[in-house]
């Protein structure tokens, strides 16, 4: 499992904090085609660690390449004392990315027989599709990926021209419930950047989506509505609730 000291850690996000206000550092850092990668053991060891209902990922520069770092909090939302914590640097994808959502709808017939075995009622109901934990719509979650591809560079050059990268991004709080996909079989999970309006700030925010891959993620029987992406994550700032 990679991961990162709590020395590294700091001077990793010391680092990112340098590039903020610097366009041509994160020009040179940022890619707006790469994806962070954790793998299952670095996910488990997130859902040991965490005692909250969300978890933080920091952003940081390590060996002059972007990364994020999980840190587990407690229960009372402060970010938790480890000796080391699991990272990802930002690369190019391997293969393509693949977001999957399934929706199984159930169709009830109800036949009742009389006594003398004549038909008296004949119905039939549908069942819509329920979520058993908070998602995004597959399409909701592509454009916040394709937005954050076209137009994610734009949004930090204006970040840092008109207001000196101060609301720039230093870490974001992510639904625990990410961490626990629907089925058996995770391999992986990768993290990517997207941009997404808030109604509260009015004004394009970023945001992390989590895509969970499995051995095979095929439909499973269930009739519940399942995804392999989840909720949406909060960067800070301007969300910084939980500090």
């Amino acid at each position: 499992m990679e991961t990162l000291n709590r020395e590294q850690c700091s001077a990793a996000i010391a680092e990112w904090g340098n590039c903020c206000g610097d366009f041509e550092m994160i020009k040179n850092t940022v890619h707006t085609n790469y994806v962070f990668n954790f793998d299952s053991e670095q996910i488990d060891w997130m859902k040991r660690m965490n005692e909250c209902n969300e978890f933080c990922a920091e952003i940081g520069v390590y060996q002059s390449q972007l990364v994020a770092i999980l840190c587990p909090l407690d229960y009372y939302g402060q970010k938790k004392s480890s000796d080391s914590y699991p990272f990802s640097f930002f690369n190019e994808l391997d293969t393509n990315l693949n977001l999957v959502e399934t929706e199984k709808y159930v169709l009830v017939k109800n036949a009742v027989l009389s006594k003398e075995l004549k038909t008296i009622d004949d119905s039939s109901d549908m069942f819509w599709p329920i979520a058993d934990k908070p998602m995004m719509e597959q399409d909701k979650a592509v454009e916040a990926i394709e937005s954050w591809r076209d137009e994610g560079m734009m949004w930090f050059y204006r970040e840092c021209s008109e207001l000196q990268g101060t609301r720039i991004f230093k870490k974001f709080f992510v639904p625990a419930e990410n961490l626990n996909p629907p089925k058996e079989g995770l391999t992986h999970m990768v993290c990517s950047f997207g941009l997404k309006f808030s109604e509260v700030y009015q004004r394009v925010l970023p945001t992390l989506i989590f895509i969970s891959f499995y051995q095979d993620l095929t439909n499973s029987g269930s009739v519940l509505k399942t995804s392999n992406t989840y909720d949406w994550s909060y960067p800070c700032p301007p969300i910084c609730q939980l500090l």
